[in-house]
């Protein structure tokens, strides 16, 4: 069978939803592109309809294999939903082995990115990177959350307004244009949407304030200090739910973390800037540690 050009694959908004039999449950996930694979774990409430196209597609045209999926109980998987990120990395072992990817590169954004980390501690010897973005480290924080984060983050619905305060780094001006752009990304896609995460669920387990820390686990924050995977940071300079600042705070205690910051946005810099994230987070990909 000869070989697709890149224009004929099938792109983010039209990628086919697939599901595997994992431990009793089925996980469903999608696949663009070719090349290495890089599975990312979604946000807080977030499903795979909840990355920015602009982005998986900047990263596939990197030649990136990307691999977004619904964990278990969420969206179009079944199974049992838990917001643990120490649980959650079952739902990277069992579809990283159906899938048979071998030694593959895990990113996460927000929750997600905790479940990234924790993998570090569970399943190392399935990583070969670690990419994170827009979240928090394990231990407590040098700068918490601000409220307005858990005031935003729980409400049953956000408007466009409050989705640029958390994700673009404001309800005006740039950040409204950008949040304005993205979201008429998303929706791009019409067909074989996977379901809302259920808000009251959700707003139970994230809270109505600040904890410190955020992600208690000393397991991960060990596995950060010892690994010699490499691990790389990308966040944005106003993000009121997982402030930069902790991880500059920990960065001579971790000796493979990379560190980038947008300035100017907020806890989604991947759909702000969807090609510039992905050129470094395919730099990264390729060059490792640094």
């Amino acid at each position: 069978m000869p070989r697709r050009n890149r224009a004929d694959r099938p792109g983010a908004v039209s990628a086919v939803n697939r599901r595997v039999e994992a431990g009793g449950r089925q996980l469903a996930y999608r696949s663009i592109g070719e090349g290495t694979p890089l599975l990312l774990c979604s946000r807080f409430r977030g499903t795979m309809d909840s990355w920015d196209p602009a982005f998986l597609d900047a990263l596939a045209g990197h030649g990136i294999r990307v691999i977004v999926f619904d964990p278990s109980g969420i969206g179009l998987s079944t199974g049992e939903r838990s917001y643990n990120p120490l649980e959650m990395v079952e739902d990277l072992r069992d579809l990283a082995g159906a899938l048979e990817l071998g030694q593959v590169a895990v990113g996460g954004w927000s929750l997600g990115g905790m479940v990234a980390q924790a993998a570090l501690a569970r399943i190392p010897g399935l990583l070969s990177h670690v990419v994170l973005i827009g979240t928090a480290p394990p231990g407590p924080c040098a700068r918490p959350a601000e409220q307005l984060y858990y005031d935003i983050a729980t409400m049953p619905r956000c408007s466009l307004e409050d989705e640029a305060v958390l994700f673009f780094g404001g309800r005006s001006g740039k950040g409204l244009d950008a949040a304005r752009r993205s979201a008429e990304r998303m929706a791009l896609r019409e067909a074989g949407r996977s379901a809302e995460v259920p808000w009251e669920w959700a707003a139970a387990q994230l809270g109505d304030a600040p904890r410190q820390p955020l992600f208690p686990s000393d397991a991960v924050l060990a596995a950060l200090r010892n690994t010699r995977i490499p691990v790389l940071h990308i966040g944005g300079g106003n993000d009121i739910g997982h402030p930069v600042e902790n991880w500059y705070a920990l960065s001579r205690q971790l000796p493979t973390l990379q560190v980038i910051t947008f300035p100017t946005t907020g806890n989604a810099p991947h759909h702000h800037y969807p090609e510039s994230v992905a050129a470094h987070l395919a730099v990264f990909l390729r060059g490792g540690g640094g």
